[in-house]
C-alpha cells in the first residue's frame, strides 16, 4: 500500500492578490507643532512689531530635520500673513511644514511619499489595501490610496489576504 501525505496549501501565498502596505510610506522623523497663541498679547491679538521679533530671535535651528505643523490654538484671528512668516522661517531647517494639526501634518508627509508611486504598475492588479499597521495611517492616506488605484485595479480589497473585505470590482465589458 502507497503512502500518500497531505500537503498543506497555502492558497493566499498562491494567490494573485497584490498588497499594498501604506507602512511603507511611512516617513520616519519626528513630529512637532508649532503652536503661536504664545506670541499673542493677552492671548487675543497678535502684534506685528513683536511678531516679527519673535521671527527673529527664536532658534528656528531647532527644527533641523523636523516635521512641523504650525497652528494657533487660541480663539483668536491670526493674520494668514503670520503663518506664512513662521513657514519661511522654518523652511531652511524642517523636512516639512504644514497649517493644521499632527494629523493633517502625517497626512501631507504620506500624501507626498505617495506622489512617488507609479499607480499604472497596478494595472488589472487584485489589491489587496493592507489593514493592520505597526503605524498610524490616517483614514485620508486610506482614500488617497483607494482614489489612485482605482483606476487600474482589477479589483481593491480592504484588510489582510486571509481576510478582506470586497470594496471594489472593474465592471467586465
Amino acid at each position: 500500500m502507497e503512502e500518500t501525505q497531505d500537503q498543506i496549501v497555502n492558497k493566499v501565498a498562491n494567490s494573485a492578490l497584490v498588497t499594498f502596505d501604506l507602512e511603507h510610506y511611512y516617513q520616519p522623523g519626528e513630529r512637532v507643532v508649532l503652536d503661536i497663541k504664545g506670541q499673542l498679547y493677552q492671548g487675543l491679538i497678535l502684534k506685528e512689531k513683536d511678531f516679527r521679533d519673535f521671527i527673529r530671535q527664536h532658534d528656528w535651528a531647532a527644527y533641523q530635520d523636523k516635521y512641523v505643523a504650525i497652528t494657533c490654538t487660541a480663539d483668536a484671528i491670526v493674520p494668514t500673513w503670520a503663518y506664512m512668516l513662521v513657514s519661511i522661517a522654518l523652511q531652511p531647517y524642517a523636512k516639512q511644514v504644514v497649517f493644521g494639526t499632527l494629523e493633517e501634518l502625517e497626512t501631507a508627509i504620506f500624501k507626498k511619499s505617495l506622489e512617488k508611486v507609479d499607480w499604472s504598475s497596478f494595472q488589472n492588479a487584485k489589491i489587496v489595501v493592507k489593514g493592520c499597521s505597526k503605524v498610524d495611517v490616517p483614514v485620508a492616506i486610506y482614500v488617497e490610496a483607494t482614489n489612485n488605484l482605482r483606476p487600474y485595479a482589477a479589483s481593491i480589497m480592504f484588510g489582510e489576504p486571509c481576510s478582506t473585505v470586497p470594496l471594489y470590482k472593474k465592471p467586465k465589458n
